[in-house]
Parts: C-alpha cells; sequence; structure tokens
C-alpha cells in the first residue's frame, strides 16, 4: 500500500502486549500501517520478568537481556513512539487520543495495552496527604520501582525491608533485596505462600526455602498501617494483631489491576478489564482493542506472559487480514519458573475437588521436593511441581491433552521406564512453548537451528528463548542438540571467568597483575564490556583479587557476601554462628572453659561439634559478633567463606595402636600453612595415620593417608556431601615436609585455575589426574617454583579476620539486623 492509503494503527501502551502486537503485525502486514505507539515510561519496551534479576544485581536496566525493543527498533521498523507521554483520554467519535503532554494523536484503528497497575491495599500512613507513596514505599512492576530500591539498598549497609505480598512477584523482591545485603521479611496474608498456584504443603516447603536465605516469612498477618517516623520516613509495618516490625523499605506486591482509567474514561464497557470478545475487540466497538493484562475476555482477566503472546498473535492475525478465522479462546494457563532460586511448576487446579478426582501426591522435605498431579476422567487437570521439575515437559503436554496419560500414574512425577510418561526433546510437539517468558515455541527454535544457528548464544539472540527467568535454558539446549544432530558449537563466553569480561581466569589474572588491578571497579571500568559493573560479578572478582594480591586488595564492601563482610555464616533467622579454629581438631580445657563462658553469657541458642572436629556457636547476633571474639581469644575458624576450612585429623601413631604417622602433628602443619586461603570454593582437608582413613581422608578435597616409613600417600578432589567421590592418588611422598610443599602446590594451582564456586571434585576430573601429576608432580610445564612462590607471598599476608573486632571496615559492619525469631533451647542427650 502507499502511505496515503494506509490506515492509521495507534496502539496505546509500549509495554509486553502492545509491544508483542505490534511485532506480530509488522511480520504479517508491515505495508498495511502507519503505526504510532504511546508509553508511560521513557523507554522501549523491556522485559518485566526480568526486574527481578536487575533487583538481585544478575543484569543491568540497560542490559539486552531486558531490553526487548530498544529506541533503535522503532526507528529500524518505521513505527513512531512518543515515550514517557501518557494517554489520558479518548474521544471515540472523532478517532483521536490526547496525551499529558497535550498532544493529539487520531487513529484508524486503536488497541489499547494498558496493562495492569500495582495494588496498593488500604493502610493508614501508605501516602502523603498529596497522594504520593510515602518515602521508602515502592511497588515492584516498573525500571523505575526497581531503580529506586536499589538507590536506597546502595544508600546504607544496614537496611531493614518488609515485602507486603508471598506470591510470585513478593518472593523475587524479597530474593533481589537479601541479595542487595537488605535484612528481609515477607508477610503474606493468606496461610502460605504462592497460594494461587501451590497448596499447602507446597507452601511451607517453599517457606522452608525462602527461610534458608535469611528471609523471615509471616503468613496469616494482614498489614494494617506503615509507620512513620518523626522526619515522615518509613520506620515499619503494624499488622491487624497488634504486632509490628521494624522496616526501613516497604515494598507492596499485594496483587495487580487492569488498568482501566483510560478505557474507562472514553466510554467502554468496562468489567475487571475492558470486556473484549474473541477477536480482542472491545465490545460495541468496530475499531478499537484491547489486549493484555488490561482486558478480560469470557471473564477472565490474565497477569501471566504467554496468554499475552497468544493473544497478540491473534490479534495481529485479525487486523493484517492473514488468518479471517483467527479467534481467541482463552488460555490453559503453565507456569515453569525460578522463584527465588527454586524451580516451579504449577498448571490447573492444586488438589482434587471432587470425591472421584485421582490425586496423587510426593512430599519429601529434605530435599526439598513436591509434587502432585489431579487427574479426572482420564484427564490431567492439575499438576504442581516444586524443586524437582524435570517431568514439567511430559505433564505440559498432557495438560495440553497432546499426549496419553500412563495407567501407572506415579510415573507421571517420576521417570519408571514407560515410554508413554517420557518426553524429550525430540519427542516435544512444534507448537509446544519452551519459553513461557518470551513466549517461544520448540518450533521456533528449530526453524532458527535450520537457518543456522549453532549454539545457545545464536539461539537465545534470534529467539529470546532462555532469556526470562532462565528455567528452560536446560530444555532449549536439548532441542537445539537434537535440530542440529549434535552438531553444536560451544560457546566461548563459556570460558570467561565472569560473563561480563570476555576472559579465561588465567588471562584474567595475567592481566590484573600487568595493569596493576587492584579492586572490583577498577576491572570493570578496565576490562568489562562499556566499562559496566556486573553485580554477579563482582564476588568471583573479588575473591579473585584476594587471591592475587592478598591483603593488598582494596577492599570495596559492596563487592562482598554478608558472610565475608562480618566473618560469620548467615542463618535461616538471620543471626550467625561463631566457629573458632581448632588445628587439627585439637583444642585445650581453657579454650573449652571460654567457649562455655561466652555461649552462657550471650544466652548461645545451639552449641555443636562439627563434622570438622570443631564447635559451632550458633543464633549470635550481628552486633555481639565482635564481642563474641575478643571474649573467646582465639582465631577464625574461616567456617563462613570461600577459603581452606580446616583439616580434620585422627589421633595418630602417639596414641593410635594403628598409627603409622603422626597425623595431629601433620594436620596442625597444614592448618597453619594453608589457615585462611581464599579459595574457588570451600577447601577441606584431612589427615589419617593409617589407611583405615579414621578421618575419612580418602573423600575430602585434599586427603594425606600415612602408609608407613615416613610415606604419605596424597589423595585430591574427594567429597562426601551433596557429591560422594573417592579422591585421587595424586602422589605418594616422603616426609612431612613433602606433603606440605605438594599440598601447596596442588591447592595455588587450583586457585589460579578453578572457575569461582567451582569444588575439587569438579574440577579435578574437569583437568585431569594424569595432566595434575604431569604438570605438578613432574612440573612437566615448569611451572611449580612459580606456585610455591605466590603461595608463599599469600602465606605471608595471613591475618585473622577477627581482628576487624578493634578495627572496624565500616561504621555499620557489625550493626543490628532485625529483631530476631526465638530459637528453640536443644538439649544436650
Amino acid at each position: 500500500m502507499t502511505p496515503g492509503t494506509r490506515q492509521r494503527l495507534l496502539v496505546v501502551g509500549n509495554g509486553m502486549a502492545g509491544a508483542r502486537t505490534v511485532e506480530e503485525i509488522l511480520k504479517r502486514g508491515a505495508d498495511r500501517f502507519d503505526v504510532t505507539m504511546i508509553g508511560d515510561e521513557p523507554y522501549g519496551n523491556y522485559n518485566r520478568i526480568m526486574l527481578s534479576h536487575v533487583l538481585a544485581g544478575e543484569t543491568g536496566v540497560d542490559d539486552e537481556d531486558l531490553l526487548l525493543n530498544p529506541m533503535s527498533w522503532y526507528r529500524d521498523n518505521g513505527v513512531t513512539l512518543y515515550a514517557g507521554d501518557r494517554a489520558v483520554s479518548l474521544d471515540r467519535f472523532a478517532k483521536s487520543v490526547r496525551c499529558e503532554s497535550g498532544r493529539e494523536v487520531a487513529y484508524d484503528i486503536l488497541v489499547i495495552a494498558t496493562g495492569s497497575n500495582t495494588f496498593f491495599p488500604n493502610m493508614d500512613g501508605l501516602r502523603e496527604s498529596d497522594g504520593r507513596l510515602a518515602r521508602g514505599v515502592f511497588g515492584f512492576r516498573t525500571i523505575e520501582d526497581t531503580n529506586g530500591m536499589l538507590q536506597m539498598a546502595a544508600s546504607d549497609d544496614d537496611l531493614r525491608a518488609v515485602v507486603i505480598g508471598g506470591g510470585l512477584l513478593g518472593l523475587e523482591a524479597a530474593y533481589g533485596l537479601r541479595t542487595q545485603g537488605l535484612d528481609v521479611d515477607v508477610v503474606h496474608s493468606p496461610g502460605h505462600l504462592m497460594n494461587q498456584q501451590l497448596d499447602e504443603r507446597g507452601g511451607r516447603l517453599l517457606r522452608n526455602k525462602i527461610e534458608s536465605l535469611g528471609v523471615g516469612v509471616h503468613t496469616s498477618r494482614r498489614t494494617t498501617a506503615v509507620l512513620r517516623d518523626e522526619s515522615g520516613r518509613v520506620a515499619g509495618v503494624a499488622f491487624n494483631d497488634g504486632s509490628s516490625l521494624p522496616a526501613d523499605m516497604i515494598v507492596v506486591t499485594a496483587g495487580i489491576r487492569p488498568n482501566v482509567e483510560f478505557a474507562r474514561g472514553g466510554g467502554l464497557v468496562i468489567e475487571r478489564g475492558i470486556v473484549v470478545d474473541d477477536q480482542l475487540r472491545c465490545e460495541d466497538e468496530g475499531s478499537i482493542y484491547a489486549v493484555g493484562e488490561c482486558c478480560q475476555h469470557r471473564g477472565e482477566v490474565y497477569g501471566l506472559v504467554a496468554p499475552l503472546w497468544e493473544q497478540a498473535v491473534v490479534l495481529a492475525e485479525h487486523l493484517a487480514g492473514t488468518n479471517s478465522a483467527a479467534a481467541y479462546h482463552g488460555s490453559r494457563l503453565t507456569t515453569k519458573l525460578k522463584v527465588a532460586g527454586v524451580d516451579v511448576a504449577a498448571m490447573g487446579v492444586k488438589g482434587p475437588e471432587r470425591d472421584d478426582d485421582e490425586f496423587v501426591q510426593f512430599y519429601e522435605p529434605r530435599s526439598g521436593t513436591y509434587k502432585s498431579v489431579v487427574v479426572r476422567d482420564g484427564k490431567l487437570i492439575g499438576a504442581t511441581l516444586l524443586g524437582d521439575i524435570s517431568k514439567a515437559n511430559f505433564l505440559t503436554q498432557a495438560f495440553d491433552e497432546k499426549v496419553p496419560l500412563p495407567d501407572e500414574r506415579i510415573s507421571m512425577l517420576f521417570d519408571m521406564g514407560t515410554p508413554s510418561a517420557s518426553t524429550g526433546a525430540a519427542e516435544l510437539a512444534n507448537d509446544v512453548q519452551v519459553c513461557n517468558c518470551n513466549g517461544v515455541t520448540k518450533g521456533a527454535i528449530v526453524a532458527c537451528v535450520h537457518a543456522g544457528a549453532k549454539s545457545m548464544g545464536d539461539v537465545t539472540a534470534a529467539t529470546r528463548a532462555g532469556k526470562g527467568c532462565g528455567s528452560c535454558k536446560g530444555l532449549v539446549a536439548d532441542i537445539l542438540a537434537c535440530a542440529a544432530g549434535g552438531a553444536v558449537e560451544a560457546d566461548p563466553a563459556a570460558d570467561w571467568y565472569v560473563p561480563c569480561i570476555p576472559l579465561a581466569k588465567p588471562a584474567l589474572i595475567d592481566v590484573i597483575r600487568d595493569r596493576d588491578l587492584r579492586s572490583v571497579s577498577q576491572v570493570f571500568a578496565e576490562l568489562a564490556t562499556d566499562g559496566r559493573e556486573d553485580a554477579p560479578s563482582k564476588m568471583p572478582l573479588a575473591s579473585l583479587l584476594r587471591t592475587v594480591w592478598g591483603p593488598d586488595w582494596v577492599d570495596e564492601r559492596g563487592a562482598l557476601f554478608i558472610n565475608d563482610r562480618v566473618h560469620a555464616n548467615i542463618q535461616r533467622d538471620g543471626t550467625f554462628s561463631v566457629v573458632p579454629q581448632m588445628k587439627g581438631g585439637v583444642t585445650t580445657p581453657d579454650q573449652l572453659r571460654k567457649i562455655a563462658d561466652v555461649a552462657d553469657k550471650y544466652r548461645v541458642p545451639l552449641v555443636k561439634v562439627t563434622g570438622g572436629q570443631r564447635i559451632d556457636l550458633l543464633g549470635i547476633k550481628k552486633e555481639d559478633l565482635p564481642k563474641v571474639w575478643g571474649d573467646l581469644d582465639m582465631p577464625s575458624g574461616f567456617a563462613y567463606g570461600k577459603s581452606m576450612r580446616t583439616v580434620k585429623t585422627c589421633v595418630g601413631s602417639d596414641f593410635c595402636r594403628f598409627g603409622l604417622g603422626d597425623s595431629t602433628a601433620l594436620g596442625i602443619a597444614l592448618e597453619e600453612r594453608f589457615q585462611g586461603l581464599e579459595t574457588p570454593a570451600k577447601l577441606k582437608l584431612a589427615v589419617a595415620g593409617c589407611p583405615r582413613n579414621c578421618s575419612e581422608a580418602l573423600c575430602k578435597d585434599l586427603g594425606v593417608v600415612s602408609v608407613g616409613d615416613d610415606k604419605w600417600e596424597i589423595y585430591v578432589g574427594g567429597a562426601a556431601g551433596a557429591h560422594i567421590r573417592k579422591g585421587d592418588l595424586l602422589a605418594t611422598v616422603v616426609g612431612a615436609d613433602e606433603v606440605v610443599r605438594v599440598a601447596g602446590v596442588f591447592i595455588q594451582h587450583y586457585r589460579e585455575s578453578a572457575q569461582w564456586l567451582e569444588r575439587t571434585y569438579a574440577w579435578v576430573p574437569r583437568v585431569g589426574l594424569e595432566e595434575l601429576q604431569r604438570r605438578l608432580i613432574d612440573d612437566g610445564d615448569g611451572i611449580v617454583a612459580g606456585l610455591e612462590d605466590r603461595m608463599q607471598t599469600s602465606v605471608n599476608g595471613y591475618r585473622d579476620p577477627w581482628q576487624d573486632r578493634v578495627e572496624q571496615k565500616s561504621p555499620a559492619q557489625f550493626a543490628p539486623s532485625l529483631p530476631l525469631l526465638p530459637l528453640p533451647q536443644v538439649p544436650v542427650r
């Protein structure tokens, strides 16, 4: 069509639904319309799902994963965008929309995609006299909301936040704020978390997971007031039972409401949302349509992304004329996502509703797993998966009635070897939606691969699959491998130490040394893409700088996890555990008396002997940590960080009648040598005085076993936690001094080569035992002398971190946390 014959298409709303509708229209009939869009916010369209990642510091506000349609997209596609200019009135008879700026925009076809607004319950003190939210109160809906929370979080090291609403969005907000170092409590009116998706059992399990992050959870509590201090700033929240919680920040995530004021002012039919028919056309209107969260179709209002994508396709086909029969018949809702790091999949009903409904449940709190399915008349009408969602693909297919149900219902929850209950990438239908965040089907991924995509990076760049919550990445990779016939290229970024700097760890270390980069901010400024800081990269870079420079690195508090800032391990209730050093598991009566006195003085709720042959004092308040350390007058045992933790020993040849070597003395020597060393992940050592292996040396990161005649076997890469692995025999050496030397060479090579959080049980097999022996025992690359020198430098730089009690790193380093939940006294039996 010529410009003069094109219809004027106006879209009010530049969010995910409005922009996706325009994308779909341009695919089908770009020459039919002159497209204009009006958006409240001064940005292009962005992925609201990713705001939780921004709040958690996992991505930035200008990251391409957040910006679905940057400003350049509108220019390149001939779309006129009025960003940051709210549409305020609709004249249906003149076919015109007026904006807040006074701009008038005419249309032939109008699409309303105004989305939803945060619902703020009635609470005293919530708003100022002019209607604005009180200082310190936020919704969690926009970039502005998220930036406001981040700026406030960065302004103080010791802020307390209360999140009102324990649904998906509230838990994501709590997780993000906790990651930023705030003390966080979640308050939820119903009896369990995520009550819209989970039943009571699933909610209880999710609560355990959330509390394990150090987030307080308060259910069956209704917030009635926002408390203020004399200056008008937020001071806390009050509940219907008369109790209260202190808070500096309040985030309201109590639900959303369709944004219908613009449509209501134009006289359109409004119920819960803007009423539309199966073509998304507004009632009694031939040229006005509504799409997304603002519309109501057949009585339903949808708040998830997948229905928005389905509506956008139907509306685009109808307006572009490519499918005259296009109609929207509603959506069967399935959800698969990560909530505060926990995998969740849910669809349909949560539990049985009729006596003849079949209900199969599996509940295992220890592993954090909950699964249930509801079957009616041979059809799956509901399923919930928490923790283990490996069966989500099959259940989604079954819920959509695309695969038959197995006779053994339990095989719907577990792989029982029943082919009918297994759905891999090859068996998935092409129209199955793989990425719910961005509405990407299997067919779209396959087409992308056939068009030339060869890596995960290629696929995500072309389709956006996996760029939302990330829970679909495994399936996307499987589909890529299947479609490419196994010819998948590795992403170069897979070898980078951190995502924002295109260097592997050894090369990054060289650059850091060559350029004398000693702070995380310097590394970002010099080496990161566009000099941008990347929050998830801060901790690994801080660890690397401590490894390279020891005490001479520039300590930036914002780059450290709370454990490293206060030198203690945070617990689920916000208190901390204190583990003093007991070298080789050896202690004295004087140390034991001090520990007992501290436990009494500070009313320590739990005193426990650890598996590493030390004593753990649990339940210490943050503000009491320096005083506890001073009263103990013992060095730190480093039971909180990514470092060399402890050396476990047996009694050895001095006392044991089976002992072949002095394991206790060697264990003490190893701990004195390597105490507090920064490592990519925690490092546990052990020494056994004979092959009976009473100290379990064969399943440690580095274990030493005496075999007699002053000979010692050195094992590496063992594990006995979530992963079980017998260590590999690196070498047999003569003399305790040689054990210490070889151990130092191994540990230093691990420090310089392993990825962040990569335990030795993964690193050793990745590098290969023979290769390690060639490098470290045979010195095949001539690196041993350098490793020894750098290890000695690190050893020389050792400082007991509990000396911070004398000279604190920052004024708020040990400032009080939120009031603690009472812990029971644990009897010693």
